[in-house]
């Protein structure tokens, strides 16, 4: 981390933060968080870390995961503290304060650990957290449903902006793990299986992080429009409450990318006309939907676009030409 930092220099990298990632068993306690302390064995390699973070203003990485807290203590009052649902709540005795949810506990037992290591001004970003939604028969609680409500609620859980009890109203930085499962990982067969979708591109679940179906908070089952067409079907137009300057920007965004031709949309273009910010953009999603594949995901754009199964160009005031010729799109 001092060679990269160094090899930066104080040019334009000079504000890249580099970190690295902890596990949970740097901690030799964790419970009450008020007690959260680091293993002994592990200090002099963390104070130089964190004098490190602590002079570059650089976070401490961890990687809190109720589900294996769950595994250790399989009760359903553990169940429900981990996976956000409503619960008793428990006291730790040293701070006074009653943790409701297992990751806030987890989060704030790291928080005491660096303040008593003499690091307490040192941020934390959670690098990774997530729920199988499957598993050998031996481990409890990786299914569909236990994963969607630990995603969604969590994820309604940082939006509120609450933080934690030891860090009230501070956000805390948090990645989910992971985007697809790992089907080749060695293992138990949850460790294959905690992506949000399957290998073969199929969603695992819906936590409410797709533009076309709202966070359901509560772990339910989040509906997805009928009229959103399959792979290859439909197209990409702006969404009915997209504003002039979302537009512009997605508009910006789509010309920029690998296999989408503005051509046509500029002065003396074939579909210049009409001259809106609208019509262009619309041309622009639809030609990044169907350069990258059709997916339903490839017309997101930050809410601001729709997919629709009825083509546009019927109904335009003057032609679009929505191209649907497959193109190559590379992803970097």
């Amino acid at each position: 981390m001092q060679n990269l930092r160094a090899a930066a220099g104080d040019g334009p990298a000079a504000g890249i933060k580099f970190s690295t990632v902890n596990t949970m068993a740097v901690l030799a306690q964790s419970d009450p968080p008020s007690a959260g302390a680091f293993r002994p064995e592990a200090a002099a390699q963390l104070q130089g870390i964190l004098g490190f973070l602590s002079r570059t203003g650089a976070p401490f990485m961890v990687n809190p995961y109720p589900y294996f807290a769950y595994q250790s203590d399989p009760r359903p009052d553990t169940l429900a503290f981990c996976l956000f649902h409503p619960n008793a709540g428990r006291l730790d005795a040293g701070s006074k304060i009653t943790y409701t949810n297992m990751f806030d506990a987890q989060v704030d037992a790291v928080k005491s650990a660096l303040g008593r290591a003499g690091y307490g001004a040192v941020d934390i970003v959670v690098a990774e957290t997530g729920w199988p939604t499957r598993g050998d028969p031996t481990e409890q609680g990786a299914t569909v449903d236990n994963a969607r409500a630990y995603v969604s609620n969590l994820v309604a859980h940082l939006r509120s902006g609450a933080g934690t009890p030891l860090m009230p109203g501070k956000p805390v930085d948090t990645y989910l793990f992971a985007l697809y499962d790992e089907d080749l990982k060695p293992g138990p067969a949850s460790e294959r299986a905690f992506g949000l979708y399957h290998t073969d591109l199929t969603m695992a679940y819906d936590a409410g992080l797709t533009s076309s179906s709202p966070g359901s908070g509560g772990g339910s089952t989040a509906t997805t429009p009928t009229t959103t067409p399959s792979k290859g079907s439909g197209w990409c137009v702006a969404s009915a409450g997209a504003t002039d300057a979302q537009l512009q920007t997605d508009l910006d965004y789509a010309c920029s990318q690998v296999g989408v031709d503005c051509g046509a949309i500029q002065p003396g273009g074939a579909c210049f006309q009409p001259n809106t910010v609208r019509a262009h953009a619309a041309y622009a999603m639809n030609q990044l939907y169907q350069a990258a594949g059709s997916h339903p995901w490839n017309c997101d754009f930050r809410q601001s676009a729709t997919l629709t199964s009825t083509n546009p160009s019927k109904h335009a005031i003057s032609p679009f030409n929505f191209n649907r010729s497959p193109l190559i799109f590379t992803f970097h």
